[in-house]
């Protein structure tokens, strides 16, 4: 599977997001902001999985991968049903 340069911005920010989440999960004490931040963490790297699947899916049925759009983290949540 090609990946290209929007694909692997997706990517970057997926790792990123997964390091804030590490960083949070491995505090002793988690404050009410740091599990708010957990939850839209989770929210967001939901939603770019979401985005990189789409594009991969687009690519695979050789249409462009750019007609992906980042769906709201209630679309996803409802989807994932």
């Amino acid at each position: 599977m090609k990946e290209n340069k929007e694909d692997n911005s997706v990517l970057t920010h997926i790792k990123q997001l997964t390091e804030k989440e590490e960083l949070l999960y491995g505090k002793t004490d988690l404050s009410e902001q740091d599990i708010k931040d957990i939850h839209t963490v989770k929210s967001e790297l939901d939603q770019y999985w979401d985005l990189l699947r789409q594009r991969r899916a687009f690519r695979d049925v050789g249409d462009d991968p750019n007609r992906a759009q980042m769906r709201s983290s209630d679309t996803i949540e409802h989807y994932k049903e």
